[in-house]
């Protein structure tokens, strides 16, 4: 029904059955290639580095082939070599299957590879030109969650600080190019809970609800990573070129495997979105309709083991038919949103322990919350003021003037506050008094209020 098998995107078949054994730039067959270069990552020179990016560059040349050129000749910088001196016979020859299959490697893709190393500075040029900084698969730097998957993009290209792909949480959050208004403000604040939890948002700076998260992480000031279908002198959309130089100066990171000239197609996002959802501990699917691409983003996510959350919605609404239709197909391995707080505890960032006992591991996939989100959970969805008043209300302080005590905010402060919740839901006033209710019911403390802190200086 979604074209997508619960085996990966493509599903677990002979490689003949999908157009051949080609893993160039119209897509890869999950599970049926291997993974990447099988290396040693450390201390890369420059003459290699150089190699790793013009065979990567070079059209045709998936993860698979190069790792099993790499594995036939030993570096990047004897592949250059042995395309000069023996020609591109040799190449096709060398991407053969241990046990005697096919070369996976076409004909026009080793001539390809021949006339890149007989001219490496012409296509380096595009790479110096753009100033991008370049992490290849042998490099230390690479992020390990991209590494332990099957088919890691043998270079990286990025614009940022390469810090933001390797911080301890990271949330991908992705869904529709048209997002309903509803869709776009719930990922939205989906991101300003994961990001105040210190998670990185990573998502694909598409149109909706990609752009909808990033936005929301550069608004917080938290860092997030956008990785992007096509080139970084080529970005798509144009429209997002503001939105991605706020990414960069706000501490993230855009991503691409596809050196900086390269033009976007329609096979280079399937191949994007497996890099999303690799840098990232789980991914969350805002609104999908039928044929959303990103479902292919969630196939990825459970292909490589990683946890994957789907926000529903109304049976008959276009929106969400894809996130119906996968939550149907996938079973237990995807988890209902059911609210944020509950998110945040099945993510393992707010403390909650999910049904393995492992609740401090984002992608958790939790058990039943009985007795409903944890009290970090629920707090992590207000903003600070609301935070800190929520708290306050929840330990026993009931009246403005305790709590404005207890906050150190003057008045107007906490009266505002008061009132968000009380919309909310969160707070109720009875005779001038202030008693949590809602899911904030379950935080108050048992026994005598903590003493009132004095006013801050």
């Amino acid at each position: 029904m979604l074209g997508i098998g619960r085996q990966g995107p493509l599903g677990r078949v002979d490689p003949a059955e999908v157009g051949g054994t080609r893993d160039g730039p119209q897509g890869v067959a999950a599970g049926a290639m291997g993974a990447g270069p099988a290396v040693s990552p450390g201390v890369v020179d420059q003459e290699e580095r150089d190699a790793w990016i013009v065979l990567a560059g070079v059209t045709g040349v998936g993860p698979v082939s190069f790792a099993r050129l790499l594995a036939a000749f030993g570096s990047a910088t004897e592949v250059m070599a042995r395309a000069r001196r023996a020609g591109a016979v040799a190449l096709v020859a060398a991407t053969g299957s241990p046990d005697g299959g096919s070369p996976i490697l076409a004909p026009s893709s080793a001539a390809g590879i021949v006339s890149a190393a007989l001219d490496a500075t012409a296509w380096l040029a595009p790479v110096r030109r753009s100033g991008v900084g370049v992490i290849t698969l042998a490099d230390a730097a690479y992020p390990d969650r991209l590494r332990r998957i099957d088919l890691p993009p043998p270079v990286l290209f990025l614009h940022g600080d390469p810090a933001a792909l390797v911080r301890e949480h990271s949330i991908a959050i992705v869904g529709t190019r048209r997002p309903t208004t509803v869709g776009r403000a719930t990922a939205g604040r989906i991101a300003d809970a994961v990001g105040g939890l210190g998670a990185t948002i990573v998502s694909g700076l598409a149109l909706g609800i990609d752009a909808a998260a990033h936005a929301a992480a550069v608004r917080l000031g938290t860092p997030t990573v956008a990785v992007i279908g096509g080139g970084h002198e080529r970005l798509y959309p144009a429209a997002h070129r503001g939105l991605a130089r706020a990414i960069v100066a706000g501490g993230g990171a855009v991503v691409s495997e596809f050196a900086p000239d390269t033009v976007p197609t329609r096979g280079t996002f399937p191949r994007r979105n497996r890099i999303i959802s690799g840098l990232a501990d789980a991914t969350v699917v805002v609104e999908a309709g039928a044929r959303s691409g990103a479902l292919t983003t969630a196939a990825w996510a459970l292909e490589q083991g990683r946890g994957l959350h789907l926000v529903p919605g109304r049976l008959d609404d276009p929106a969400v038919a894809g996130c119906l239709a996968f939550l149907r197909e996938a079973g237990p391995e995807a988890r209902i949103v059911c609210g944020i707080p509950e998110l945040l505890d099945d993510l393992g960032l707010a403390g909650g322990q999910g049904a393995t006992g492992e609740g401090s591991r984002p992608g958790t996939r939790a058990g039943s919350h009985a007795s409903g989100p944890s009290r970090e959970a629920v707090l992590a969805m207000l903003g600070p003021v609301e935070r800190l008043v929520a708290s306050e209300v929840a330990a026993g302080r009931g009246t403005v003037d305790e709590l404005v005590l207890a906050t150190g905010g003057p008045g107007a402060m906490v009266l505002g506050a008061l009132t968000s919740l009380e919309i909310r839901g969160f707070v109720v006033e009875t005779f001038g008094r202030y008693r949590a209710a809602g899911p904030l019911s379950s935080m108050e403390a048992a026994g005598r209020p903590r003493p009132v802190r004095g006013r801050a200086a």
